[in-house]
């Protein structure tokens, strides 16, 4: 790697910010991911960090009125930052600065500095690789903490000494394992005892700034990496104690249960081959989280866990509340998921009836393909001929799924007949006999008693109504007729 590196600027962006730099007599540097990226040949990030030696705001400001439709700057006067969104690309400016830090707040003090005293206070030496904007040196990599030797050595290591670095700002331990976990970098072993020395410390940072490096641990391609080194550093118990409260195996007379944390995150890398999204991902994540409350040792048959997808369910809306993680549809499915987690695996345990699948699709809903794709990661034996039968009895289940849907069409299923008919039907006023008869008409298309149409669900209510001493409308009895 060389120090010129003017093909990170060909984007004619760059020119114009060293052209408004230039006029305000200004330095300029782009500093952080996109050179960070660039160098590592990734994808470079649509948001571009420009330090300026002077005014950010200002330089923002000069650039807008240079860019074609002079487009709006937003401005955050209290962090001396500011914004410009242009062809796609967010271009943030801040003016070169040093921090310090009180002990209660990752909210620094800042003071106008150079351009060193910036990269000084960045969270790692490979974010704080610098290229001049400037016209005597333009496209020179500056690099005053060997970011580019760590970048080399896959290697995360702090500018500063990493307990100031952590202690300052705690949510940098976060940040640190998510780059582990997203470059498939090492964190340097005294930066590794640091985050551990200074856990407590994630205490300050706001549920949700932790929620968001969550986010961002479980979108890469193996979150098991980001999630182990949480453990393995004690930050896991201040964030999910839920997790951590899985961790282990216990034996008693020669039984023993398997490490149900260890087997969580082998289940969260295998959605991840299958699903990008991120609520399925929280459902593979927190499946199990109830059979820490409910593990029970019972002479006759060993381990059990009985009820810990319905408690798991449960312990998902107050995990989700505690992280201020929304309390809407999102938590809603991950908590179906959560709940239903074990209803496809003890269908392919029998013989599969038609019945169980119009309940589970019932049940399910929209989202029995998703179940069906948790269930499908929750296999992790490591015997190749038990997960080939339990991949093929999943591809059963599939099958039947599908055979019984277009069939019966139960998926979102709304009963051919309503509680309004049952009313006219029967002269009745709002009572326990529509809804008596209702859940009857539910349960009998769901055992396959009466196909999903209306003339027979009719048929069905009419004879219901005359189990229960109903008389039609008129006040006839139904002999009568």
């Amino acid at each position: 790697m060389q120090n010129q590196h003017t093909e990170a600027l060909k984007n004619p962006v760059f020119s114009i910010i060293a052209k408004a730099a230039k006029e305000l007599g200004s330095e300029c540097y782009v500093i952080g991911g996109y050179v960070r990226d660039f160098l590592l040949g990734r994808k470079t990030p649509g948001d571009i960090d420009f330090v300026a030696v002077g005014s950010g705001i200002a330089l923002a400001k000069k650039v807008a009125s240079f860019l074609p439709g002079k487009p709006e700057v937003s401005v955050f006067k209290t962090y001396g930052t500011a914004m410009v969104r242009y062809k796609g690309m967010e271009l943030e400016f801040v003016g070169a600065r040093r921090e310090s830090y009180h002990q209660d707040s990752r909210k620094p003090v800042v003071e106008d500095g150079t351009l060193e005293d910036d990269q000084k206070r960045r969270d790692f030496t490979i974010n704080a690789l610098a290229l001049s904007l400037n016209e005597k040196d333009y496209g020179r990599l500056l690099d005053p903490f060997e970011g580019l030797k760590d970048l080399e050595k896959r290697i995360l290591r702090t500018p500063l000494e990493p307990g100031i670095t952590y202690s300052d700002d705690p949510l940098r331990m976060m940040r640190a394992i998510r780059f582990a976990c997203q470059l498939d970098f090492e964190i340097h072993l005294g930066s590794l005892q640091a985050i551990t020395e200074h856990k407590e410390r994630i205490r300050i940072v706001s549920k949700e700034r932790i929620v968001d490096e969550l986010h961002k641990i479980l979108a890469c391609p193996k979150p098991s990496l980001g999630f182990g080194l949480l453990h393995q550093t004690g930050l896991l118990d201040f964030i999910l104690p839920e997790l951590t409260a899985l961790e282990g195996i216990e034996e008693v007379e020669g039984q023993r249960h398997k490490d149900n944390f260890w087997h969580t995150l082998e289940v969260v890398d295998n959605i991840c081959q299958a699903t990008d999204d991120l609520w399925l991902r929280w459902a593979a994540l927190l499946h199990d989280i109830g059979k820490a409350p409910t593990k029970r040792f019972d002479k006759k048959v060993g381990w059990t866990f009985h009820g810990h997808e319905f408690v798991g369910s449960k312990m998902v809306y107050r995990l989700f509340k505690r992280l201020r993680m929304p309390l809407n549809d999102k938590m809603k499915f991950v908590q179906k998921m959560v709940l239903m987690s074990s209803r496809p695996i003890a269908l392919t345990q029998e013989h599969v009836t038609d019945s169980a699948i119009r309940r589970l699709v019932f049940d399910a809903g929209d989202h029995v393909d998703d179940l069906m794709t948790l269930c499908e990661a929750d296999i992790t034996t490591k015997n190749p001929r038990k997960q080939k039968k339990y991949k093929n009895n999943f591809q059963l289940v599939r099958q039947k799924i599908v055979e019984v849907e277009e069939r019966d069409h139960i998926r979102n299923f709304q009963p051919p007949i309503d509680g309004q008919e049952i009313m006219d039907t029967f002269g009745l006023k709002p009572s326990r006999e529509i809804g008596t008869i209702k859940e009857a008409i539910k349960e009998a298309i769901l055992e396959g008693e009466i196909p999903n149409e209306y003339k027979a669900a009719r048929e069905f209510m009419l004879k219901k109504g005359k189990e229960l001493g109903l008389n039609l409308k008129e006040n006839r009895p139904f002999f009568d007729r």
